[in-house]
């Protein structure tokens, strides 16, 4: 018989690969093939999909995912593009600084493209 007392480390085991997404969601618009298809999007694979005790204030929950990309900022643009709300990205290598350079380089392109309008 298995036992009952598996830890945390042995569900969700450290990858130097991976990055740890958090998003939120109402808990009747909860899909995991959604969250699934919006991983893959961006040619990453879902390692683990954890729904979590925690709520926020205005009763959503909060799903954890660890997927196989070192950077994971395009997977939480993928995720939020898919109408889940990201509340944490953790990742090695800085991805949460990666996300915020995307974004930078994303609004200065938005900047140039209506200069030369």
């Amino acid at each position: 018989m298995a036992d009952a007392s598996i830890g945390l480390a042995h569900l969700m085991p450290p990858f130097d690969e991976a990055s740890v997404i958090t998003v939120a969601c109402r808990p009747d618009e909860f899909s995991a093939s959604a969250l699934a298809r919006a991983v893959e999007d961006t040619d990453a694979h879902l390692l683990n999909l954890n729904v979590t005790d925690v709520r926020l204030d205005d009763g959503r929950i909060t799903v954890e995912l660890r997927t196989s990309h070192r950077h994971g900022g395009a997977t939480a643009r993928s995720l939020e593009r898919y109408g889940f709300e990201v509340i944490a990205l953790n990742a090695p290598g800085g991805a949460g600084s990666d996300m915020a350079d995307d974004m930078l380089r994303s609004r200065a392109a938005e900047l140039l493209h209506i200069i030369n309008i």
